[in-house]
């Protein structure tokens, strides 16, 4: 039997969880390890939420068992309360007391601890994160990133066994966001902190944690490194969640996938002439007016500062696909040349 020192961070063993006929859970697995950063991501309403509720003790599940750093904390005879399973949890709203001050909802945290180890704790988080000079102000006083370092430190001041973050971002303006949470992922690793993150943008996922976990219905369509699920997806819903690409018919001949635009080795399980789907992501399209594989006719351009965004009608294709180049072409360019890279072609049955 594994120790409790030795033992995962977090074990969830087929969690089940349903509000009347709808499966918010279904037969849910995932093992955590110790100082790992997990990203939680799929549509809304797939289950990310109700997993971390379940998690911190706030929802009962129907069946199955979560295991804190070898500790059972849910399962079929026992379930221990919140309050008592020492995770933190940092709120899509940040949830901060707006009649106490940074410092003072910081101990808040810690106020079952005796008053001089709490007020150590709390100096000492606050060093870490850099928020000395928050201290003595309202949340109101606050900007959205301030209240989210705030939120942070009142979360971590307790050395949680694991941290559990609900949208944490979601609530700050793009250029805000990522700096916060580039300095929030860069604190938990200061601290070692376990963590696991809900959020639905593809993109945050992919940076932000050691894993990804991609939810899809109550259930985990894939788990794995940002690159795994990015380059590898194991299933179409995947690869479409992380980047969004042309689908283009084919037909399987000799392990290839014949289609309009070429032929594209598979490695899919389909006899001779069974149909299948290539997905060509935007980024894998290079456009030149005057090199190519295959002609093209632009329908649409759309700038977008860095890149141009570029609809093509290509012969022998029933409708327009689209490729993203950081490219400049001449204002005047109405017929250009495409490339697609064969090894970057997704294909699905």
């Amino acid at each position: 039997m594994q120790d409790k020192a030795s033992s995962p961070a977090l074990e969830i063993s087929a969690i089940r969880r349903s509000f009347g006929a709808q499966a918010a859970l279904a037969g849910l697995s995932l093992t955590v390890a110790r100082g790992e950063i997990v990203t939680l991501v799929g549509h809304s309403g797939c289950g990310k939420s109700t997993l971390l509720r379940v998690i911190a003790g706030i929802e009962r599940p129907d069946g199955g068992a979560v295991v804190l750093e070898g500790e059972t904390v849910s399962g079929p005879d026992r379930f221990v309360e919140p309050e008592e399973r020492k995770i933190g949890f940092v709120f899509q709203d940040y949830a901060l007391f707006p009649h106490l001050t940074a410092m003072q909802n910081i101990l808040f945290g810690l106020r079952r601890r005796p008053k001089a180890e709490a007020a150590a704790m709390a100096e000492e988080v606050v060093r870490i994160a850099g928020i000395g000079h928050l201290t003595d102000r309202y949340p109101h006083m606050l900007s959205g990133g301030e209240q989210q370092r705030v939120a942070l430190a009142r979360a971590l001041a307790p050395r949680p066994r694991i941290l559990l973050m609900d949208e944490p971002f979601s609530n700050l303006d793009q250029g805000l966001r990522e700096q916060v949470r580039t300095e929030t992922i860069a604190l938990l690793r200061t601290l070692g902190t376990t963590a696991i993150i809900v959020t639905h943008d593809p993109q945050e996922a992919l940076s932000a944690g050691d894993r990804v976990v991609l939810m899809r219905a109550g259930e985990i369509v894939q788990v794995g490194t940002g690159y795994d699920l990015h380059d590898r997806p194991n299933c179409a819903y995947a690869a479409e969640f992380f980047s969004p690409a042309n689908k283009i018919p084919g037909i399987s001949r000799n392990g290839r996938m014949e289609t309009a635009i070429g032929s594209f080795a598979h490695g899919l399980d389909l006899r001779d002439e069974e149909s299948g789907t290539i997905y060509v992501r935007f980024q894998d399209i290079t456009v030149s007016v005057d090199e190519g594989d295959l002609p093209a006719r632009i329908i649409r351009r759309s700038f977008q500062g860095e890149i141009e965004e570029l609809t093509l009608d290509v012969e022998g294709l029933q409708a327009p696909i689209r490729t993203r180049t950081m490219r400049r072409l001449p204002d005047d360019a109405q017929s250009v040349r495409i490339s697609i890279a064969p090894e970057r072609v997704l294909a699905f049955a």
